[in-house]
C-alpha cells in the first residue's frame, strides 16, 4: 500500500502543527481521540455536504494523529493531481460500472499492517440524499473491524471522534444507531444532510 502524508515523518509533524494553528485561529474545537481498538477501522465521515469537508477532515486527522485513507471519485485522481491525492490518502473509486468496492476495501483493511482508518461517508455523495448507503457497514463486517463515528459540525465549529460501533449482524439496527448519533450534527450545507 502506498505511503501517505500521514506516514511521512517530518511532513506529518509540520502538518499537525499547521493544522492545529489553522483550526484554532478559525474557532474550531476538536474532541476525542483514537480508541486503541480502532487503529484499523471504518471511519464514518458525516455529514458530507461540501468540498471543504476534505481539507477539514485532513487537518482534523493530523491533529488527532489518525492515519486515514479515504474514498474519492476517480475523476479527482486524474493528471496532474492524482499523485497528490493518493499521497493525501485518497483511493480512487470508479462509479461508472459494477465493481466490488466493498470486498476490495475490506481486503485492504485486513491486509494493513499499520494503523489505517478508512473514511467512508454514509451518504455516498456530498449532494442532498435521504438514503444512506450501507457499504461502510459491509466493509467493516467483512474486514472484521469496528466502525468509528467521526463528525464535523460546522454550526458549532466542532469536529471529533465519537463512539465505536461493532457490527451486530443487523444492518438496519446498526444504521439506526449511527443515524441517532448524527441527528444533531450540521454540515457546511446543512440542508443537504438528513440523518433520519
Amino acid at each position: 500500500m502506498q505511503v501517505t502524508i500521514f506516514e511521512t515523518p517530518v511532513v506529518r509533524h509540520v502538518m499537525r502543527g499547521l493544522s492545529r494553528v489553522f483550526l484554532r485561529l478559525n474557532g474550531w474545537t476538536l474532541r476525542g481521540e483514537l480508541p486503541p481498538q480502532a487503529t484499523r477501522c471504518v471511519l464514518i465521515a458525516a455529514p458530507h455536504t461540501s468540498n471543504w469537508d476534505l481539507p477539514y477532515t485532513l487537518m482534523t486527522a493530523f491533529v488527532l494523529k489518525l492515519h486515514i485513507r479515504w474514498l474519492g471519485k476517480a475523476s479527482i485522481f486524474r493528471f496532474p493531481f492524482g499523485g497528490v491525492m493518493r499521497w493525501l490518502g485518497g483511493i480512487p473509486v470508479d462509479r461508472s460500472g459494477p465493481h466490488d468496492l466493498v470486498a476490495s476495501a475490506a481486503a485492504s483493511l485486513r491486509a494493513a499492517r499499520q494503523p489505517m482508518q478508512l473514511v467512508v461517508p454514509p451518504e455516498g455523495t456530498r449532494g442532498r440524499t435521504r438514503h444512506w448507503k450501507t457499504g461502510f457497514w459491509f466493509i467493516a463486517q467483512q474486514a472484521e473491524v469496528p466502525i468509528l463515528l467521526a463528525y464535523m459540525d460546522y454550526h458549532k465549529k466542532e469536529a471529533g471522534i465519537g463512539p465505536v460501533l461493532t457490527t451486530s449482524g443487523d444492518v438496519q439496527a446498526d444504521l439506526a444507531e449511527v443515524k441517532a448519533f448524527y441527528a444533531g450534527v450540521r454540515g457546511r450545507n446543512a440542508h443537504q444532510f438528513d440523518a433520519e
